[in-house]
């Protein structure tokens, strides 16, 4: 990362005479505050009564967002319905940018490149939270069957903390300089978004970022409280798809067959050694069959058997053995049986994510300097994936923090219960929406006021 450099020279009493109360104090702070990596703290002096005055439209704006959920590929009113709300906020906005992709920029004169990005699509999950504005939304998947959909990931609370930040930016522009990219993502469920975007030419046809930053909602971490990690946060994720082909025959006559469903047996227990006998204890790696359909009958051997897995891992290397090594061992098992070789897939995979250090340090300065040090804590790596890491293969420093969004009563409930707190991707998660926007908002407008400071420069 390019390293960041602010102008310490005082001022005459002239300049200081000029310039607003507001950069005034906004001067104090700097030369009061010291940060690892020399940054300072940028304080708006005026945000708790902004938030308190704009909140309540930002918790309604999420509460319409999470009434009208849209599947991956399909977010066309909720990206218009983002596009009119940036345009309000004063930024120039271009749409269906790698589908329903939604880019706005923010500029206030000369300065370093601050993207923001928000995730915009749900899950096809029937909401169960009992909630009086819970989702409604039904629609027929692929197959003909009605499906419920559901904002059972945060994507709702991601996008109107989105908004809350651009309002507040372009409310506050006497506290920053620069441009801010408000990125509106399609697809993340699907691993495929960012790709999108970034294929439709989005750091050709847009200004490139110094850096990019996100947050991510956090089903067992309290509202009011953030989590960080760096480097390695996220996985590498792929979806393996194996055919085990055989022929098929009578249940009673399995001399005369090839019975793919044993091979997909062995080979399901096969693909479990991989981990526990190729790959080093200390890497990180997980492969699982997450799905087996094969037959039609009880007395019918078929001709074929389907296996769907998902793969994990944090390191290239270890990606590339995992991938070669399931090819290995669905080839073994088929030729132990003399049938023919299996088909092997792997798509919709996504790298994984790697918070730039340098930047998460200046990131976590930040945070601890406007939330406090309680409420801000390193995470353990997980091996879930998210695809704003192809940002950061784009060559874009990035950083995504989690934020808490069940408030902490919520939380002791579940534990004297003994059981955990509905995790993402359940019909019974919902946020604490008012207290997670505060703190989500709060967190976000100070990273962006300090990593777009007036006075700053960028050296080559």
């Amino acid at each position: 990362m390019r390293q960041r450099y602010r102008s310490t020279a005082p001022l005459t009493s002239v300049e200081w005479k000029k310039i607003s109360a507001t950069r005034q104090l906004v001067v104090l702070i700097g030369f009061a505050a010291s940060f690892p990596l020399q940054s300072t703290l940028v304080a708006a002096p005026s945000k708790d009564a902004w938030l308190a005055a704009n909140l309540p439209a930002v918790v309604s704006l999420y509460r319409e967002l999470h009434q009208n959920p849209e599947l991956s590929f399909a977010e066309k009113q909720t990206s218009g319905r983002l596009a009119d709300e940036l345009r309000n906020a004063g930024a120039d906005v271009d749409q269906e940018i790698g589908g329903y992709g939604v880019v706005g920029l923010l500029q206030n004169g000369p300065g370093k490149v601050l993207m923001l990005r928000a995730d915009m699509d749900a899950l096809p999950i029937t909401e169960q939270t009992g909630l009086d504005y819970a989702s409604q939304v039904r629609v027929s998947n692929p197959r003909g069957a009605t499906v419920g959909v559901m904002h059972a990931c945060g994507h709702d609370i991601h996008m109107a903390n989105l908004i809350g930040t651009a309002r507040f930016l372009s409310a506050h522009r006497d506290l920053w300089a620069g441009t801010v990219i408000f990125l509106c993502q399609p697809a993340e469920e699907r691993g495929a978004g960012a790709e999108a975007m970034l294929a439709d030419g989005l750091f050709v046809r847009f200004p490139r970022p110094d850096f990019a930053v996100a947050l991510h909602v956090s089903h067992d971490t309290a509202a009011g409280e953030v989590q960080y990690r760096s480097g390695y946060s996220q996985a590498n994720v792929d979806s393996v798809d194996i055919t085990v082909m055989g022929r098929g025959g009578h249940g009673a006559y399995p001399e005369t067959t090839i019975d793919p469903i044993v091979i997909a047996a062995r080979l399901v227990l096969d693909l479990q050694t991989i981990v526990s006998r190729e790959v080093k204890p200390i890497e990180p790696a997980v492969i699982t069959v997450g799905s087996i359909h094969g037959g039609t009958k009880h007395n019918i051997i078929g001709n074929d058997c389907h296996l769907q897995l998902t793969v994990r891992s944090y390191t290239p290397q270890v990606r590339q053995r995992l991938h070669e090594a399931i090819r290995r061992k669905a080839q073994a098992a088929a030729a132990s049986s003399g049938a023919p070789e299996p088909k092997v897939v792997i798509s919709e995979g996504t790298p994984s994510l790697y918070n730039d250090p340098q930047l998460t340090d200046q990131v976590v300065s930040i945070l601890l300097q406007t939330l406090g040090d309680p409420r801000v804590k390193e995470s353990a790596p997980s091996m879930g994936g998210e695809d704003f890491s192809l940002y950061g293969e784009a060559g874009v420093p990035i950083c995504m923090f989690k934020l808490g969004s069940v408030r902490q009563d919520r939380l002791n409930e579940y534990a004297s219960k003994g059981i955990p707190p509905p995790s993402l991707h359940s019909p019974l998660f919902y946020p604490d929406a008012e207290a997670t926007l505060q703190t989500g908002i709060n967190a976000m407008t100070s990273i962006a006021l300090n990593l777009l400071a007036p006075g700053e420069t960028t050296q080559p």
